[in-house]
């Protein structure tokens, strides 16, 4: 078992809306919410830290909370002012310290069940173990006056996505040592690559997609046809058998 620390405390100035992203609506349903649905339906998830601005406690306990029965746990934290301020504070309000934890953007929502226990299997064999993708891209380094200085070898080079998981001890170290030393970092991974213990990586997926401009929240609504389509046509197969 193990439990999930989901992020959604930012306001999100890209989106240029006056909802915050993970409120905003996907096919009707808020992006949080779908977020939320895939881990509290997920057999090895025992409980859920939800992480959200001050602002934003109200409006969860009234908007999203009454999307998941009691049997659900789904516990609701208050966020600080970076992302590793809020997931800090998630992994504080963590029940039990036993288990894996998997920290998640609250604005991934396409999110699959599969990828996130593959996360916790291979943070049990590993004690880290995060999603991400290899880039195809060819990649350059800039300098001043957008200048290239240096063209990267991409075959080595992912991008990272959550989820991340990790073995409670070793991410709660991370951060702690992370936070006593002034370091601030925008993945969770990090914290633990600096104390110089090894990271495994796995292959996320191209439909994991972060929500976080116009564009995305666009590409999240074809997205979802596509998703809807797909489980159409398998539902048709297993019928027609």
């Amino acid at each position: 078992m193990a439990s999930a620390v989901i992020v959604a405390a930012g306001r999100g100035e890209r989106m240029q809306s006056p909802v915050a992203k993970q409120f905003l609506e996907i096919g009707g349903v808020p992006v949080l919410v779908r977020t939320l649905r895939v881990f509290a339906r997920h057999p090895w998830i025992s409980e859920i830290m939800l992480v959200v601005a001050h602002e934003d406690i109200s409006l969860c306990r009234t908007m999203i909370l009454p999307e998941f029965g009691e049997e659900t746990a789904v516990r609701i934290t208050e966020g600080g002012l970076l992302r590793q301020d809020s997931v800090y504070k998630g992994l504080l309000a963590v029940g039990d310290t036993e288990k894996i934890v998997v920290i998640h953007d609250g604005v991934r929502p396409f999110v699959s069940r599969d990828l996130i226990s593959e996360c916790i299997e291979g943070a049990e064999q590993s004690g880290a173990c995060i999603a991400g993708m290899p880039v195809s891209d060819t990649l350059k380094r800039v300098e001043c006056g957008n200048m290239v200085s240096e063209t990267l070898p991409r075959e080595r080079i992912w991008t990272a996505q959550t989820p991340q998981a990790f073995r409670y001890d070793l991410i709660k170290s991370a951060f702690d040592m992370a936070i006593a030393e002034g370091f601030t970092g925008t993945d969770d991974a990090f914290m633990l690559e600096r104390t110089g213990r090894p990271v495994r990586i796995i292959e996320g997926s191209w439909r994991n997609i972060k929500i976080t401009t116009p564009g995305d929240l666009e590409l999240a609504g074809q997205l979802l046809k596509i998703t809807k389509t797909s489980n159409g046509k398998t539902a048709e197969v297993k019928h027609a058998k």
